[in-house]
C-alpha cells in the first residue's frame, strides 16, 4: 500500500519536468519552422495555408508543398530540355472524324518541266513580250541637208523628202531627226611623211573632244600593216592616252632615196665604180613601200559591223590618202561597207590636200598605188567628199564638223519589195523640194529573198 502512494506522488513532478523539457527544445525547433515558412513563397495551390499553433506542440506540421518555379526573366534563353509551362505546345485537338467514313483520295503528285518545254501556245504568248521583230531588207539612209551657203539645214518633215530606188519613189515608214549614238573607228596613218604626222599629232586633244560620252570609240593605225591600239570604249582617258604614245610614232623621212655615193646602198664609189668590189655597177632599185589603206578600213569595218545596230557606225581615216599593196580590194571593202551601213569620213592631209594632186591621182600608173580611192569611199558611203586640211587649225574644224555631220542626219527608212535570185545593187536617190544641198549614200547590195526573213532578237 505505501509503494502505491509514492508513485502517485513522484507522477506530477515528472510530469513537470517532462513538459517543460518538451518546452525548452521545442521553442527553437518552432522559430526554425516559422523562419522556413516566411522564406518559402506561398504554393500555387486553390488551398488556403495551413496556421502554425502557438501553444508548443509535439506534433510536426506537415511540410509545404513545392512551389512553381518563377517565370523567366526577359530576354532569358528557354531552356529546351525542361521548358516553361507556357512554352509548352498545345496539344493537338482528337480527331473527330468519323472513322467510318472513307478517306479523301491522294492528292496527284505535282510534276515540274524545264523552262522552255511547256506546250509552244503558251510559250508564244510570253516569248512575245520580249521580242523585236526587224526585216533584214529594212533601208535606213542618213540624210545630210545644207543650204547653198553650206550650212545645215533643220527642221524639214518625211514630206519634204523623196527617195528613188532605181528610179522607182518609195513609201517611207521611218522618219527621225534625233542625233544618234556613234561608234567610230579612227583610222591613223603612220606612214605619211613624219612632218605631217608631227602636225597632226598636235590635234589629238581637239580629236577627243570632238566626241560625245555617249559615243565609243576604237584606235586603228597603218602603213605596210594594221594594228588595233585599243579596242571599243567610251571613256575618253583611255583615247587620250594612247594618243599620247602614238607621239612618240615617227614617219617616214622626206626627201628622195639616196640611190649613190658613199651614203648610198653599195657603198663609197672611186670613178663609179665600188671601192674593193666588183668592177661591174650595180642597179640599185629601192623597196617600194606598202600603204594598206584598203586593208585598214577592211578590217575597222569587220570590227564595226559587230556593234550594236542602234548606233551609227563611221570609220574616221586621218591620213594623206595614198594606197598601194593591200590585199583587199577596193570593189570588195565598198561591198561590204555599203551592207552593213558603215560610213567613212576622211581628213587628208599632207600631199593629198594639194590643189590638184587628186586629178593626178586618176592618171594611174601600173606599180604606183593610188591616191584617189579615199574620196571615192567617202563619196560612196555618205554621199559627201573628204576634208582636205593643210594647217593645225583647219584639221581641229575638220574633226568637229564630221562628227557632228555624222551624229546629226536625218534619217529616213523604208522596205524595199523582195529581191529574187542572188543579192543585186540597188542605187538610191534622196531629193528634196528646196534649194539645197543633199548628201546620202548612193546604193546599197540587197538581200536575196532566202535570207529575207523576219529575224527575233530577244
Amino acid at each position: 500500500m505505501a509503494v502505491n502512494e509514492k508513485q502517485s506522488w513522484r507522477s506530477p513532478w515528472e510530469t513537470m519536468l517532462v513538459l517543460a523539457l518538451v518546452g525548452i527544445l521545442g521553442i527553437p525547433a518552432l522559430k526554425a519552422q516559422s523562419g522556413n515558412s516566411q522564406t518559402q513563397p506561398p504554393a500555387a495551390s486553390s488551398q488556403p495555408a495551413q496556421d502554425i499553433p502557438d501553444a508548443p506542440s509535439t506534433v510536426q506540421p506537415p511540410p509545404p508543398k513545392p512551389a512553381l518555379p518563377p517565370p523567366p526573366p526577359p530576354g532569358a534563353r528557354k531552356n529546351e530540355a525542361n521548358p516553361f509551362p507556357g512554352d509548352l505546345p498545345p496539344q493537338p485537338a482528337q480527331n473527330t472524324q468519323d472513322e467510318s467514313k472513307p478517306a479523301p483520295p491522294p492528292m496527284p503528285p505535282i510534276e515540274t518541266i524545264p523552262p522552255g518545254s511547256g506546250p509552244r501556245n503558251q510559250l508564244s504568248q510570253i516569248d512575245d513580250l520580249y521580242k523585236l521583230v526587224v526585216k533584214v531588207n529594212f533601208v535606213q539612209i542618213p540624210v545630210m541637208v545644207k543650204d547653198l551657203d553650206g550650212r545645215r539645214v533643220d527642221g524639214l518633215l518625211p514630206k519634204d523628202f523623196t527617195v528613188l530606188e532605181n528610179g522607182k519613189k518609195q513609201t517611207l515608214t521611218y522618219f527621225t531627226s534625233d542625233p544618234f549614238e556613234l561608234s567610230v573607228a579612227v583610222v591613223l596613218d603612220v606612214g605619211m611623211a613624219d612632218v605631217a604626222l608631227q602636225k597632226v599629232n598636235e590635234t589629238y586633244s581637239a580629236l577627243v573632244g570632238a566626241f560625245s560620252p555617249y559615243d565609243e570609240i576604237a584606235l586603228y593605225t597603218y602603213s605596210s600593216t594594221v594594228s588595233q591600239v585599243i579596242d571599243f570604249t567610251g571613256r575618253p582617258e583611255r583615247l587620250t592616252a594612247a594618243l599620247a604614245e602614238m607621239k612618240m610614232v615617227r614617219g617616214h623621212a622626206n626627201g628622195a632615196p639616196v640611190m649613190s655615193g658613199p651614203f648610198g646602198p653599195g657603198g663609197p664609189t672611186v670613178s663609179g665604180l665600188p671601192v674593193g668590189g666588183s668592177p661591174n655597177p650595180q642597179v640599185y632599185t629601192p623597196e617600194k613601200e606598202a600603204h594598206v589603206l584598203n586593208d585598214a578600213i577592211l578590217r575597222a569595218a569587220l570590227d564595226l559591223s559587230k556593234r550594236e545596230k542602234t548606233r551609227r557606225k563611221v570609220i574616221f581615216v586621218i591620213s594623206d590618202g595614198r594606197e598601194r599593196g593591200s590585199r583587199a580590194s577596193y570593189r570588195d571593202v565598198l561591198r561590204l561597207l555599203e551592207t552593213r551601213d558603215i560610213q567613212v569620213r576622211a581628213v587628208v592631209v599632207d600631199s593629198g590636200a594639194l590643189p590638184g594632186f587628186r586629178q593626178l591621182g586618176k592618171i594611174h600608173v601600173p606599180g604606183q598605188g593610188y591616191s584617189d580611192i579615199l574620196p571615192k569611199y567617202v563619196y560612196a558611203t555618205c554621199g559627201a567628199s573628204g576634208l582636205d586640211r593643210l594647217s593645225r587649225n583647219s584639221i581641229e574644224n575638220a574633226y568637229a564638223e564630221i562628227t557632228s555631220e555624222a551624229r546629226n542626219q536625218y534619217t529616213l527608212g523604208y522596205t524595199p519589195k523582195p529581191v529574187t535570185g542572188s543579192s543585186a545593187y540597188r542605187s538610191v536617190e534622196v531629193l528634196v523640194d528646196k534649194k539645197v544641198k543633199v548628201s546620202a549614200k548612193d546604193g546599197y547590195y540587197a538581200i536575196p529573198t532566202a535570207m529575207n526573213a523576219p529575224t527575233a532578237h530577244p
